[in-house]
């Protein structure tokens, strides 16, 4: 950095996502919508995805345009291969160009090992984790092309600890423990075998984040007595935002977070050392 470029304290900073396009899945609402206000302040061109409730998602989109930033939504049920495909064929072709996919769409369908049915089993892990293999697998040839892209997985506390009546929901976000370490290094392998790997290339990062118990709607069917005891186990005492849960994911994607890859953010409150 010369010395004019670092005295003048008065020179305006573009954001530093300034450019950048991001599609988060399930990025309408909870975390997922703290993750696309949080990319979109950061100066990106954000598509939040959503699987059926339009009306709450065009309310979304509005409150970002209200608040003078660049957002849309896009439909598709990530369960669904099809629509993994279309949604980031639609992103690209809406905007040319997709730098940063997040994949944090998920749900739960709670019940302990011997009343789970074969379908509970598989509609957790069609969306949870089918839907972010199949989600970066119609990324990765884009981002290999342009030497550049950032995967960002959500997982979960449960998929390290376990957790009583969640075995579906522990196996899939277990899951992107592996796929995240695969993918980091099948990306960087691609790259340099493309001759678009080098010590000045921000590459193509992949990282997962995962919170604990975050005050969302997913908390809000727990009787207080529950979350109580919840709280009492996080050494914090409280409960996550989900603001807290989107910085980690905004500095992930940053260009200067480049060294960074195959890594497991816990985002917790220290319930897991």
């Amino acid at each position: 950095m010369t010395e004019t470029a670092a005295a003048d304290p008065n020179t305006p900073r573009r954001p530093r996502l300034h450019g950048k396009v991001a599609f988060v899945t399930g990025g309408t609402r909870g975390i997922g919508a703290a993750i696309s206000r949080s990319l979109a302040e950061q100066g990106a061109v954000v598509a939040a995805g959503y699987s059926s409730n339009s009306t709450k998602a065009e309310e979304f989109a509005a409150g970002l345009k209200e608040a003078g930033l660049e957002g849309s939504v896009v439909q598709g049920n990530v369960g669904e291969v099809d629509d993994c495909r279309n949604a980031i064929n639609e992103v690209i072709e809406r905007h040319g160009r997709l730098d940063i996919l997040v994949n944090n769409a998920g749900i739960t369908i709670d019940k302990t090992v011997l009343k789970l049915t074969a379908e509970d089993w598989m509609k957790v892990i069609a969306v949870n984790l089918n839907g972010a293999f199949f989600m970066s697998q119609s990324v990765l040839p884009h981002m290999i092309e342009r030497g550049t892209g950032r995967i960002i997985n959500i997982s979960s506390i449960i998929g390290e600890t376990g957790n009583i009546g969640q075995a579906n929901y522990a196996a899939s976000k277990s899951g992107l423990f592996g796929l995240t370490k695969t993918l980091a290094l099948e990306a960087a392998f691609q790259l340099k075998r493309a001759g678009k790997l080098d010590e000045d290339s921000d590459g193509i990062t992949v990282n997962t984040v995962a919170p604990g118990f975050i005050a969302t709607e997913m908390l809000e069917h727990i009787p207080d007595k529950v979350l109580d005891g919840i709280k009492a186990k996080i050494p914090v005492g409280r409960l996550g935002r989900p603001d807290e849960i989107a910085r980690v994911v905004h500095f992930l994607a940053a260009d200067q977070s480049s060294y960074i890859t195959g890594a497991v953010w816990g985002v917790n409150g220290g319930m897991d050392m």
